[in-house]
């Protein structure tokens, strides 16, 4: 999923900060804050935005655009501006967040309105991103729009769609592409370790810590961190990753203080983020402020026009012949591009193509279609049926959890004694 791209170098760019609602909670309306325009909030009548409480001073503040969000100076209130509990004087806060005047609670949203109607983008590639088609042309003109702003992006999208290669763009485009840009995904960090990848540790912080360690917020301190699969992100963390994005400080385990980090984020999900918060499971602030500018990545399926391009783009210089241009666009694709790019290197390897993939739900079901028996009892095939997949699931989760019963206990949300009987049961050993 690459190509060269045609724009303007950095930095004979303008930046064009995202345009802003500002809200008085619990009012009616809102005043849209726009770049190049200084927003005067008071009291009085000729502010920009007038706030009627006896506890906000007659020209109590003034909010600026910049990249980063929006800059808040205090003019001398007599009851002062408040963020997290803090008095400010100036900051400059997330397009998301949440100030207090006295005591009215004023709330930042980016106006979405300037970024689902532009037109599509001119070209059919957006720095390493390629994608000629309509979908893909939409979703590169809001990010040749992003540039001017360091929102945090929540990309949303199927595995395999390629999110991390819209989010390198990302930085890219943005006013940090000069520095790190670091990815992590979530997913794949050990659970009782995820805080220490994060936010570092200190030495003896925990049984291991030999040394101290940076986490990965410093080690993306002045650039972006990419935070994939964020949907796997332990519950208990979550507050914890919520307060270094409002504060920007981070603190690492078994250390009494925090230290400063700027850090944009860009964070990315294969799981409905939505239905998690509904469930409980992912916690709703926090989405929140990550999703500040929430974004689809279209799976392959919805842009058929772009696996030509994108398959010479993965064959290099091996030319492809139309017929096996014309097999792959036949293909469902439930792996996307990743899929694609694996099949296309074969091809080039071997001079055929793999099989076609098919995905999990189809094949579940041709499985069991095999082995499906409607002139036995019910009971007894249910019970073989998922006696077998309980032993393949137990193998595979020992196998992700390094052998450690412990951890495999921990994924599978079981009791560490019962899973210990389930093993003995099947006869599988861990390694540990």
């Amino acid at each position: 999923m690459g190509g060269e791209e045609e724009t303007l170098p950095l930095e004979t760019r303008v930046a064009v900060p995202l345009p802003v609602m500002v809200s008085v909670v619990g009012v009616q309306g809102n005043f849209v804050l726009r770049p190049g325009v200084t927003c005067s909030v008071g009291s009085a009548a000729n502010c920009a935005l007038v706030i009627a409480s006896p506890t906000v001073s007659r020209a109590h503040a003034e909010l600026t655009l910049v990249p980063e969000g929006v800059r808040v100076r205090d003019l001398g209130s007599t009851n002062g501006t408040f963020y997290l509990g803090q008095r400010i004087v100036e900051a400059v806060l997330a397009p998301s967040a949440t100030i207090r005047f006295g005591s009215v609670d004023v709330a930042f949203a980016v106006h979405s309105g300037g970024l689902t109607s532009l037109p599509e983008y001119p070209h059919p590639t957006y720095r390493n991103v390629l994608g000629a088609s309509s979908a893909m042309r939409r979703l590169f003109a809001v990010l040749a729009r992003l540039e001017g702003s360091l929102a945090p992006v929540l990309l949303e999208g199927e595995s395999g769609a390629g999110k991390e290669v819209v989010a390198k763009a990302i930085h890219d485009g943005s006013r940090v592409a000069s520095h790190a840009f670091v990815a992590v995904n979530c997913g794949a960090l050990p659970r009782d370790l995820v805080a220490s990848e994060l936010f570092g540790h200190k030495k003896g912080a925990f049984t291991g810590a030999a040394e101290a360690r940076r986490g990965l917020f410093d080690a993306a301190d002045g650039g972006t961190l990419f935070l994939d699969e964020i949907g796997e992100l332990p519950l208990e963390l979550q507050p914890h990753l919520l307060r270094v994005l409002e504060t920007g400080e981070v603190r690492p385990v078994g250390s009494d203080s925090g230290h400063g980090v700027k850090v944009r984020v860009i964070a990315a999900t294969n799981r409905d983020v939505d239905e998690e918060v509904r469930a409980g499971r992912f916690r709703e602030d926090l989405l929140y402020r990550l999703g500040v500018v929430r974004l689809r990545v279209p799976p392959l399926r919805e842009r058929v026009e772009d696996i030509a391009g994108l398959a010479a783009y993965f064959a290099g210089d091996e030319k492809l012949p139309s017929e096996v241009v014309e097999k792959l666009k036949a293909r469902e694709w439930a792996g996307n591009v990743r899929e694609l790019r694996n099949a296309v290197q074969a091809w080039a390897a071997l001079g055929v193509l793999p099989e076609a993939r098919r995905s999990s739900q189809a094949t579940l079901e041709l499985a069991l279609g095999e082995v499906v028996d409607p002139r036995s009892p019910y009971a007894a095939q249910k019970e073989a049926i998922v006696d077998r997949f309980t032993a393949i699931y137990l193998r595979r989760l020992l196998e992700d959890a390094g052998g450690s019963q412990t951890a495999a206990a921990r994924i599978a949300d079981l009791d560490r004694g019962y899973l210990g009987r389930l093993l003995a049961k099947h006869g599988i050993k861990s390694s540990r």
